[in-house]
């Protein structure tokens, strides 16, 4: 079976559009496989996997759900389904991409498809919500957004030309797909960076070039510490200095840059060496002034510039978060070394600086130390963005990866 194009769409509303879709790529070659994941109406068009499919995979069924009537247990169904069908799909070699047209609904569905599919698979997402926020939709993964621009509803001269984009678009990506890695990459280093720990993760990067590997940066801004996750997942990152760890102060305390309850755990799972630090764990991060939450009104701020707000974290939530930092790390199957810069952990947690806080620092930092369970804590008396501080951690990280060996897919993987 060649692999092909699953197409989702809910049938009983987008059925004529969807097979607009099949017949446009079909008439330049390319296979597809169209996936109803409606539950209500008739289908509008002949899936090549049905909605009953779809809900089985969804560890319910069609019946069940039609049942209960409710339209977000539906939802929720279908795209644990659909996600479950591209990853099995993927799997066996036969899905070379995914396409989905959608609202609220078809787009929550069909991006959880996607989002269950490594980078450099094909992914695009016609939405009436595209225009908006869609963190929640992309989440990590590389996934194409195209605005619908009126809603997709009947093939008329706009939808018309933005069906035919999308169909254009999926047949380039599947028949021109990106060159496969080859011997002459280098092993794939995850860095993680803010702007206020810019000058440790630069000077470790120039280092770690000159060693012979690749150095992939993340901005710490919640989907940069999602994206290193996902990339340590797929295999193929060999090591990682997790140098700029806040986005674990945001999912604590409740700001805005959250990465999530599970960051910094792939890489313990992965076994991969890690080199971790407490970088920008002194603040949490809202934007404007007036997004700031009432509860927070009597705490140390810092205008970063006219869209971000800093809040500097207490000695008692450093304590928490630090405690976090060992209870994950302990869990590592591969070596770990955590580096404390006694000095301060960001460019404006230092001495003279608005979030200078010797307190909190020690409150972060001692809960490393008596919650490691595996692994070494080193505190350096320096500066985070000390230059020694930051050959200090490159040259353990280069230590640790020369110890462990180093896989065919953290070599280069799929990326």
């Amino acid at each position: 079976m060649a692999p092909s194009v699953f197409l989702f769409a809910t049938l009983d509303t987008k059925g004529r559009e969807a097979e607009f879709i099949r017949r446009l790529l079909a008439s330049w070659g390319v296979p597809v496989t169209l996936v109803d994941a409606g539950a209500l109406g008739t289908p509008g068009a002949v899936p090549d996997i049905t909605r009953d499919r779809v809900f089985e995979l969804g560890d319910t069924s069609l019946d069940e759900v039609r049942r209960r009537g409710d339209r977000g247990e539906a939802v929720t169904a279908a795209a644990r389904g659909a996600a479950r069908l591209a990853r099995e799909a993927y799997a066996r070699g036969e899905l070379s991409g995914v396409l989905g047209l959608g609202g609220s609904a078809g787009t929550t569905i069909a991006t959880s498809a996607m989002k269950a599919l490594p980078l450099g698979v094909p992914k695009v997402m016609v939405s009436t919500l595209a225009s908006g926020m869609v963190r929640q939709f992309v989440g990590d993964k590389d996934i194409f957004m195209l605005n619908a621009v009126v809603d997709i509803s009947g093939i008329n001269r706009v939808s018309r030309q933005v069906l035919s984009q999308a169909a254009a678009a999926m047949a380039g990506l599947v028949t021109h797909p990106i060159p496969r890695p080859d011997s002459a990459d280098k092993p794939l280093v995850a860095a993680t960076m803010f702007g206020v720990t810019t000058p440790c993760v630069e000077r470790a990067r120039q280092t770690l070039e000159r060693a012979g590997y690749e150095v992939l940066v993340f901005h710490a801004t919640g989907s940069g510490g999602q994206a290193m996750e996902s990339l340590i997942a797929d295999g193929v990152i060999a090591g990682v200095l997790d140098v700029t760890t806040t986005e674990l102060a945001d999912e604590h305390v409740g700001g805005f840059l959250s990465a999530g309850p599970h960051r910094l755990e792939a890489a313990a799972r992965a076994g991969i060496p890690q080199v971790v630090s407490t970088g920008a764990v002194d603040m949490v991060n809202f934007y404007a002034p007036e997004t700031v939450p009432a509860r927070f009104k009597d705490r140390l701020f810092y205008r970063h510039n006219a869209n971000v707000t800093l809040m500097r974290t207490t000695a008692e939530e450093n304590a928490h978060i630090g405690a976090t930092i060992a209870r994950k790390l302990s869990a590592a199957a591969g070596p770990v070394s955590v580096l404390l810069p006694r000095r301060g952990v960001s460019a404006i947690d230092a001495e003279g600086q608005p979030f200078d806080d010797p307190a909190a620092r020690r409150a972060l930092h001692e809960a490393i130390r008596s919650g490691m369970r595996a692994g070494e804590v080193v505190e350096l008396d320096l500066h985070i963005n000390d230059p020694e501080f930051a050959d200090a951690a490159a040259r353990k990280l280069l230590e640790l990866m020369k110890a462990a060996p180093v896989s065919g897919a953290s070599a280069g993987g799929n990326c």
